[in-house]
């Protein structure tokens, strides 16, 4: 008798009940690594302005495999050849591809771990898993690396039509309350083919490619680069610069063992066993409990910043087409510097500007190509008849400038 698990099928409230595909799979989600991604939020501070948008990577990751079940399902049914090897590597890969991300996903990275990118810590906690699992994540961590000799698997985890945007935006749409940001990713999946071993989608799945590149566009512009999610981010990131700065000078803060860890560390640090796992103890929880215990501390600027994130209360920001100018900028500066008897330095963490961009399509990079029903392939700009999409492949910049709305 064949025992089975019950705890081996999640509710998903989009796509519904999501199996766990075999027995590798299962272990690697009961793992501690892969457990703590439901302590990370998916999307960062975004919930200071969707007050819905509390999911987490471990949403994300979990839905993301459900794709990539259904995409393999649809390529053999036309005939693509997947070995169960292949198959497991994709699953595994797509599962994993995110396992890097530190606390509050994008809005801490590059910080707590200087100059390492999700993706270089996605790939660190693959190789250790790796080893625990006796080498069973080889064709995963080849896929996830893109050097897969089947270009369409490495495409499928990490291209402009992978699994991860197909479930990203139409959950973080679904989350957020955003319905524009809403795609029809079975429908693009039921396009999906292979040519001389690449990923393509059949011609009669370009109306939803359209769909697909304008509600990334329009994710990105009103809710990722959202202007109040922005300046909250940029709060976020200074209040941890404040108080590495501190702890530098010798001041003491109350935190979590794993965030002192790496507020101490100034430099980049050479990756090893005991700063991954040091790293797998980090998650929302240490960020935020240290921002309810600062926000009492002694440093003027370390407290005030935030009781603002805690308490909501931002500071002013603006997006515009062209940078503030200077000489209005410096004059909010001088005023910060007055009022609060504080350094330039110390003032420019409530006054200060930067640029924003995007760009919703990059033909250069892995383009989305379209099979025509006459076998010849091109690209999806040049078959589409809609003139906006060809804005899509351009990199549109705005700039930001935050400020005191009236007193800090």
């Amino acid at each position: 008798m064949v025992k089975t698990n019950k705890l081996n099928v999640f509710n998903d409230p989009i796509y519904g009940f999501i199996g766990t595909p075999n027995e590798l799979i299962f272990s690697l989600i009961s793992h501690p690594f892969f457990q703590r991604l439901r302590r990370i939020s998916q999307m960062g501070m975004s919930y200071m302005v969707y007050p819905g948008a509390h999911h987490t990577r471990f949403h994300h990751a979990l839905g993301s495999m459900h794709l990539m079940t259904k995409a393999i399902h649809v390529l053999r049914m036309k005939g693509i050849e997947i070995t169960e090897e292949e198959e497991n590597g994709l699953l595994c890969a797509i599962l994993l591809h995110d396992i890097g991300h530190g606390p509050f996903s994008h809005a801490l990275e590059g910080f707590v771990l200087k100059d390492l990118s999700h993706e270089k810590l996605s790939m660190q906690f693959m190789l250790e898993l790796n080893k625990q699992f006796n080498g069973q994540l080889e064709t995963a961590i080849s896929i996830f690396k893109g050097d897969h000799p089947k270009p369409f698997l490495n495409q499928l985890v990490s291209s402009q039509l992978d699994m991860d945007r197909l479930d990203y935006l139409k959950r973080d749409s679904f989350y957020s309350g955003v319905t524009e940001g809403n795609i029809n990713s079975e429908r693009l999946i039921s396009m999906l083919y292979v040519v001389d071993g690449h990923l393509v989608l059949e011609e009669k799945g370009i109306y939803a490619v359209e769909k697909f590149l304008m509600a990334r566009r329009f994710m990105y512009w009103q809710v990722y680069l959202h202007k109040t999610g922005l300046v909250a981010e940029q709060l976020l990131v200074r209040i941890m610069q404040r108080a590495r700065d501190l702890l530098q000078k010798g001041d003491r803060l109350a935190a979590s063992e794993p965030l002192l860890f790496f507020l101490k560390q100034n430099e980049a640090v050479t990756m090893d066993k005991t700063i991954l796992e040091t790293f797998a103890r980090l998650d929302d929880v240490d960020i935020l409990a240290a921002l309810k215990n600062w926000q009492t501390h002694d440093d003027f600027v370390l407290s005030k910043m935030c009781s603002m994130l805690l308490d909501r209360r931002l500071l002013h920001v603006k997006i515009k087409k062209q940078p503030m100018d200077q000489q209005k900028l410096n004059e909010k500066l001088q005023g910060i510097i007055q009022k609060y008897d504080l350094s330039v330095a110390e003032a420019a963490n409530f006054v200060f500007q930067g640029e924003i961009s995007n760009k919703a399509y990059n033909q250069k990079q892995q383009a989305i190509y379209i099979l025509k029903k006459n076998g010849k392939i091109s690209d999806v700009l040049k078959e589409s008849d809609q003139l906006s999409l060809k804005a899509l492949s351009k990199t549109v910049t705005k700039y930001y400038s935050c400020y005191p709305k009236e007193a800090v």
